[in-house]
């Protein structure tokens, strides 16, 4: 059977258990040893009320003529012939001594002559619970623990007994007061450790809460003041693990923005020679293997400034901490798009007062063409695109084409990944929309098909703010 994964409950149920048993055994030794200074106390006990009613019994026999006396010249009675009254005695007969009141008293006794005969009795002695004189001091029977004496010239005994049964509910009684506060204790002190687990226990809590609120691209290093000194040492091997990371993301971001860069120039010029070749050969396949040449450099190009924007989404400061309108970007980058002739598609819809976020106006522009672009790319080009961004800070964007898989959906964001292997594009937009709305704080939603539309697809962002 496997314990529980929480380190938590592991150490509270160690602590707990270990607690536990230690009261257990301390409980029990402190019973034994109760037990036998009970059984010292209830001896000595026995031993003393021996030794207080034997004295007495022998001094009422004196009393009453039993003891020394002037014999009769026939060894019986006194001088005169006659018996002190009261004082009879007859073989097989004993006088039984009652109680003053009726109390609980569990000892019982018996004073015996020489020859065994009992003499005096308490009031609930019985002959049968008290074997022979045999020696001076303790014994037990099945039912009993006895205490023997004898004193005196007259050579009488005494024996006192008291059951084992009440010593067994004197012991009952004494585990019960000892054992009724453990179900209290025992109780409380489980809940004080595992509070106490779970206090010393919250820096680990900190900084799983630290590491599950990071983003993806958040690869600061943990705070590691006021930590443990257990957990130091891991708070350190994370940091440098991150700040690995950190390195080998931020050289993979600058390659490909450098690579990127880098190729706009020779790319650049080879469309050039391509429209120079296209436009100074006379001989027409010459010509149409310019244009492919061209269309080919073009997506080159189109690559490459994907590539420097996804690098930029992934690396740059994103948040300006500032409030801006958004309306006047979003313009601007639909007048783009009506100066290479595909803004008389786009139905743009913006309130008259300010749109406020701190999102970076560059992430913005880059997110808003990317998702225009996306839309007039893979909708019906015969319908329209609307495109709308409400005073509550909400870009919508609304194309025209049949339903998207729930696969496809799933598929749509991911690198590289195009709609149909029939689309020219580079496969990048959506990702690069997904990782800004990541690294930036708002929340981005797909739908196909379109919300109130039998077909269609929609893009939500919200801004941050």
């Amino acid at each position: 059977m496997k314990g529980p994964r929480s380190l938590q409950l592991r150490l509270a149920l160690a602590a707990g258990l270990a607690v536990t048993v230690l009261w257990l055994l301390v409980a029990g030794f402190t019973a034994n040893e109760l037990r036998r200074e009970m059984d010292a106390i209830f001896d000595s006990a026995l031993e003393d009320a021996a030794q207080r009613i034997l004295p007495l019994a022998i001094h009422a026999r004196r009393e009453h003529g039993h003891g020394e006396r002037p014999e009769r010249p026939d060894g019986s009675g006194r001088p005169d012939g006659s018996e002190r009254p009261g004082t009879s005695e007859r073989p097989g007969t004993s006088e039984r001594i009652e109680r003053l009141h009726r109390s609980t008293d569990f000892f019982t006794w018996v004073v015996r002559d020489p020859a065994g005969n009992t003499i005096l009795r308490s009031a609930d002695a019985e002959d049968g619970i008290f074997p022979p004189f045999e020696r001076e001091g303790f014994r037990q029977t099945a039912t009993h623990r006895l205490y023997y004496d004898r004193g005196g010239r007259e050579g009488l005994t005494i024996a006192v007994a008291e059951p084992f049964s009440h010593r067994a509910e004197v012991a009952r009684a004494m585990l019960l007061s000892l054992g009724l506060p453990l179900l209290v204790v025992i109780p409380l002190c489980l809940t004080a450790i595992f509070l106490a687990v779970r206090t010393s226990l919250s820096p680990v809590r900190r900084l799983r809460a630290d590491l599950a609120s990071r983003g993806a691209q958040n690869l600061a290093p943990l705070a590691d003041v006021g930590l443990p000194s257990e957990l130091g040492p891991i708070v350190q091997g994370m940091n440098q693990l991150l700040e690995r990371l950190r390195a080998a993301f931020e050289a993979e971001r600058s390659f490909a923005a450098n690579a990127a860069h880098e190729l706009r120039t020779p790319v650049a010029g080879a469309i050039a020679q391509a429209q120079r070749l296209r436009a100074e050969t006379k001989d027409e396949k010459a010509a149409g293997r310019a244009r492919e040449i061209e269309a080919t450099l073009k997506r080159l190009n189109a690559l490459s400034e994907k590539l420097m924007q996804l690098a930029r989404a992934e690396g740059a400061r994103l948040r300006t901490g500032t409030l801006a309108d958004m309306r006047p970007i979003l313009q601007i980058v639909i007048g783009d798009f009506e100066r290479i002739g595909d803004g008389g598609r786009i139905r743009l819809e913006m309130p008259p007062e300010p749109v406020l976020s701190d999102l970076e106006p560059d992430a913005f522009g880059i997110l808003a063409r990317n998702l225009a672009e996306n839309a007039l790319r893979h909708g019906n080009t015969e319908a329209g695109v609307d495109i709308s961004l409400s005073r509550e800070g909400v870009l919508t964007v609304t194309n025209d084409c049949d339903v998207l898989s729930a696969e496809e959906m799933e598929r749509i964001a991911t690198r590289f990944v195009r709609a149909s292997d029939k689309s020219k594009g580079s496969g990048l937009g959506l990702a690069i929309v997904r990782t800004i709305a990541s690294r930036a704080g708002g929340d981005l939603a797909f739908a196909s098909p379109a919300p109130g539309r039998p077909r269609g697809f929609e893009v939500r962002f919200v801004l941050p703010r």
